[in-house]
């Protein structure tokens, strides 16, 4: 990979959430990732993924290889590559310059804990979904923005530099509360 790309790693998760995919590949979104000078858009499919789906208008060479897909857009220098999951999951995020992911707070933290810009997109369809207010927490925290797939290409118009570092995690503390509860410690 070239060192001057800029990258977009988006996330599923483990389930389905083919809006998500959808929406990663709406000529307003591919737009708005070329205008912020993205250049590489790395895509976590999950299961059961059926292959790209492109909007008449846009003109790209698309090619499979296995369960890998690699879309190459004719009118930018902007890349897609979509698989089912990472093996090198950390990996995958470190590499990024923005995360988009679905609401799970598996995939959230991980990428706050890696101090990556974050754009949470709920999945609407899903029962009791507590992932939203996970994301609206989280938001209301300024750590991360939040939006449905229809509204992903405006809120990838945000100012990403607004957004708040997630706090570092003191390893120690709870060992060090132990320490004082069993004595060891003043």
């Amino acid at each position: 990979m070239e060192k001057n790309m800029k990258r977009v790693f988006v996330t599923v998760g483990t389930t389905k959430f083919p809006k998500l995919i959808d929406a990663i590949t709406r000529s307003t979104t591919l737009k708005t990732l070329q205008d912020r000078g993205y250049n590489f858009v790395q895509v976590q499919t999950g299961r059961d993924f059926q292959g790209v789906n492109l909007e008449a208008e846009i003109k790209a060479t698309v090619e499979q290889q296995g369960t890998s897909w690699t879309v190459q857009l004719a009118d930018c220098s902007l890349t897609l590559k979509y698989h089912e999951y990472f093996e090198h999951f950390e990996e995958e995020i470190r590499a990024a310059d923005l995360v988009i992911s679905h609401a799970g707070a598996g995939s959230c933290l991980d990428a706050l804990r890696l101090n990556k810009p974050l754009i949470v997109v709920i999945n609407e369809d899903l029962m009791d979904n507590h992932q939203t207010e996970l994301a609206k927490q989280l938001e209301k925290n300024g750590h991360v923005y939040f939006c449905v797939p229809s509204t992903l290409a405006a809120t990838l118009r945000f100012d990403l530099t607004k957004l708040v570092p997630y706090p570092k995690i003191d390893e120690k503390l709870f060992a060090n509360y132990l320490d004082k509860c069993s004595g060891f410690v003043q």
